[in-house]
Formats: structure tokens, sequence, C-alpha cells
């Protein structure tokens, strides 16, 4: 990814709706909420998306929220690019990664997440850049679905406004100094302490 960009795009994953907005698989949205709030933009309705932009240095980045559900992500991203080419990252939740850890990737599997399993479909290419946050793994006796489509936990709602401000200021740091910083600083830090970060699994 280039640093001196004109256009930037963020994509943040989630499901549309009240019932879901606090759940795990929504961290996409979250933390492109946050952004909203700390450059003091709203979203807007545009088509099948819901769309902020924001100035950061001199970049104008686009921040997109599907307004379908997360297995049709991909439609979203496909639409939107065929009237934004610009470059872009994808953020969303990764079950992979225990809670409180950052992962950002020039490319990438699916790594089993349906929306990004669905971007990759519908662009016949895996090679965008993306910023995954970790939820821990399914505990056992659980349906995945049900997982990530239930709240966080008390121990991780404690820890979930400095997830999400860590994510935020990820993102500032890839459009401001580029990717490769963003990854160096971010990928193997720790942003909750180990005991709590087992006690959500």
């Amino acid at each position: 990814m280039r640093h001196a960009l004109c256009v930037m795009i963020f994509f943040g994953l989630g499901n549309p709706g009240r019932e879901y907005a606090r759940t795990r698989h929504n961290l996409g949205f979250m933390v492109l909420d946050a952004l909203a709030r700390t450059f003091g933009v709203r979203f807007r309705k545009r088509r099948a998306w819901h769309e902020a932009k924001v100035a950061i240095g001199d970049v104008t980045v686009a921040l997109v929220k599907p307004a379908r559900f997360m297995n049709l992500s991909g439609e979203v991203v496909k639409d939107y690019l065929s009237l934004h080419p610009d470059e872009f990252l994808v953020v969303c939740d990764d079950l992979a990664l225990p809670f409180g850890r950052l992962r950002i990737r020039t490319r990438g599997s699916d790594g089993g997440h349906n929306g990004l399993a669905n971007i990759i479909y519908h662009l016949g290419a895996a090679g965008f850049p993306r910023l995954r946050m970790g939820i821990s793994g399914v505990p056992e006796g659980m349906d995945g679905a049900d997982y990530v489509l239930s709240e966080f936990i008390e121990e991780e709602r404690r820890h979930l406004p400095e997830v999400i401000e860590a994510a935020k200021d990820a993102l500032v740091m890839v459009v401001e100094q580029g990717i490769s910083t963003a990854m160096n600083h971010y990928n193997s830090r720790d942003l909750v302490p180990a005991d709590d970060a087992k006690s959500s699994t």
C-alpha cells in the first residue's frame, strides 16, 4: 500500500441491525464508528452501504459499512469499488486470534470468516490488506455461529474500548506512515493482559 494516496477506503465488516450491534462479529463496524466519532462525522446511507468520509493528513478516507449481512459483504464491496476503484483495507473479527490481539496483513486467506470469504469470491482475489481483531476461539460445546453473534463477556467489555482505540490508531498509522510501519508496531502487541484474554475463552 502506497503512503502518498489521495483516497483510501476502509471497509468495516459486521451485520446491520440493533440486535447485532454489540456482538463479536461487529468489531469492524465498531472500529469505523470510533473513527467517525473521533473526526466528528456521521454515516449516511448510500445504496447498499453506510458511508462517512474523513481527512487524515492529505488523504481522504472513506469509511464504509455494508448494509447487508456478513455473508453478503463481497457484493457490497464489489459494488462500491466499481464506483470508487481506490485502494482499500478490510477490518473484521478473527476467531484464530486471542481477544486483544490485532493482526495487519497485506493479503491472506479468508481464515473461515464468511465476510472475507464472500469478498474474495466476488473480487476473485485475496490480495487485499486487512486488519483482523481477535475474538478468541469458540468455547467448547458452543456453536461457532452462535459465538460470533453473541456479545462480549464482562472481562472483554472492560478492555473493549482500548482494543477499539488501538485498532482505530492502527488504521490512522496505515494512512500516515504506511502499512509496513503499522504491521511492525501492532502485530506483536498484546493489548489485553494474558490472564484476562484467557478468561474470555
